[in-house]
């Protein structure tokens, strides 16, 4: 009996620590799940802290920029005798100033008084007001600006102010948390936050259809009146410069970055403008049809579409129709590519370029000399352009009155008279008015030479053809199709 006795309490001890075991198991789990609650909570508040001490600590530095811009209007003719019988002729031409305001961002990037901001938030103001964080205002003055990378320099009146640190763009990540300060829609001090969507990104801005390139993208909530404003990185450090926004999308926001601007800051403020390394040549992309039709076994390197009268280019032999491949031995496989590593060759120093013409590989010694200030606006950037392909054009030679009315030195070539809307042609952007020089690496003048090249072609292939407009030629692939 006693035997049997101790085994029941022995089964009921086992059951009672079971159960105290249970339970302790629920209570060390409840007490890890606040101890996981308190401890997001707290990494969430620290987050949030980190952002507001950024916001607090940069804040004065950033700036608000507001720019008057006077333009002149002519009111409109008086037809009515009386007024040209009192006031004359001249009253027609009567004119006045309206002026024109905009607003935009920058920040203070020593404590002189300079503010970096972007060059088309003071491009032509004839009046420029600087109104800091604390409610100051100072009279500012661009001493520096540049259209090709959109920044500017402004300096004020004043000294022992907030300034900003400049980071490295080079080392942000895509997915990166990044923080805006501006001034939208002159609101200022605002605080906008999200990421870096992307790098690297070309955008075309502005009514020149100039394109931006190598722009960092985020999502952070950048509006009108942004733009010069700051892009943060979690240190606070200046990561990039707000630029642009595209309009008809939401949350995509672009800066210049920081990296950029670091290289042009002194002569800036020095020299007020950008000294940039020039080798004189437009340039293209080297496509698979391109490359087909220069007998290169891949699409590498960068073609030669043009190459500016006496620039370095020239002066050393370099050709229209040439592919550079290397820059001191460095291949280069974009028109990015090439004019970064231009633009790292000293101004003066030489520059060992490689080119491929006609199957062999040539190297020319070329000096680096500064890029010429000379702009035509509304002009477009070749060196620009990406080229795709198709096709779909008529032509006609180039006469001499032909040459007289479009104001060119020489008759020779084929004017192009209609491009098919929907055309291979038309989608390489191809117009009336366009010279044909070469066909398929052929001169061509007459409907005759014209013929003669096309008629060995299949549909299918690809017609190159080397066209001239707006005083420099380029190369444009199209498809030849077949007639219906």
């Amino acid at each position: 009996m006693l035997k049997i006795k101790l085994i029941k309490i022995n089964r009921n001890m086992i059951l009672a620590t079971a159960l105290v075991f249970l339970l302790s198991l629920n209570w060390i789990g409840s007490v890890s799940a606040e101890t996981e609650q308190t401890d997001s909570y707290l990494a969430l508040e620290a987050f949030s802290n980190s952002i507001a001490d950024i916001a607090e600590r940069v804040g004065p530095a950033v700036v608000n920029i507001d720019t008057v811009r006077m333009m002149t209007t002519q009111l409109p003719s008086f037809q009515d005798p009386i007024f040209e019988r009192f006031f004359g002729r001249d009253f027609e031409e009567f004119r006045r100033a309206i002026p024109q305001k905009g607003t935009g961002s920058g920040f203070i990037i020593n404590q002189e008084g300079y503010v970096l901001t972007n060059e088309h938030v003071v491009r032509k103001a004839d009046n420029i007001k600087v109104t800091l964080s604390d409610g100051r205002e100072f009279a500012g003055e661009v001493i520096g600006s540049d259209v090709t990378s959109d920044i500017a320099i402004v300096k004020i009146q004043a000294d022992h102010l907030p300034s900003v640190t400049l980071g490295n763009s080079d080392e942000l990540r895509v997915g990166e948390i990044v923080i805006a300060i501006g001034n939208p829609y002159g609101l200022q001090q605002t605080v906008t936050m999200g990421v870096v969507s992307a790098k690297g990104r070309s955008i075309p801005a502005g009514t020149e259809r100039q394109v931006y390139r190598n722009f960092i993208q985020t999502d952070t909530a950048i509006n009108p009146g942004n733009s010069g404003g700051p892009l943060l990185n979690i240190k606070g450090e200046v990561v990039g410069i707000n630029t642009a926004i595209i309009p008809y999308a939401q949350g995509i926001g672009f800066a210049i970055p920081i990296n950029i601007a670091k290289k042009n800051i002194d002569d800036l403020i020095n020299l007020g403008k950008v000294r940039r390394s020039w080798l004189g040549v437009y340039i293209q992309d080297v496509t698979p049809e391109i490359a087909k039709q220069f007998n290169l076994t891949e699409a590498k390197g960068v073609l030669v579409g043009d190459v500016i009268k006496n620039s370095p280019a020239e002066e050393v032999g370099i050709k229209t129709g040439d592919i550079i491949m290397k820059v001191n031995d460095e291949e280069v496989n974009s028109p990015e590519e090439l004019q970064d590593k231009i633009r790292d060759v000293e101004i003066g120093k030489n520059a060992d370029i490689e080119v491929m013409r006609d199957g062999k590989a040539i190297n020319f010694m070329v000096k680096i000399v500064e890029m010429p200030t000379v702009e035509v606006e509304g002009s477009e950037s070749l060196k620009e352009k990406v080229f795709s392909v198709q096709t779909g054009i008529q032509v006609e030679p180039v006469t001499s009155e032909i040459a007289k009315e479009m104001g060119l030195s020489w008759v020779k070539g084929l004017v192009i008279t209609e491009v098919v809307p929907g055309s291979s042609a038309d989608d390489m952007g191809l117009q009336q008015g366009d010279i044909v020089l070469e066909a398929s690496r052929t001169e061509v003048s007459s409907i005759g030479e014209w013929e003669k090249v096309i008629n060995k072609l299949e549909p299918g292939d690809t017609l190159l053809l080397l066209v001239f407009r707006n005083q420099h030629t380029y190369y444009v692939p199209i498809k030849v199709e077949k007639i219906d």
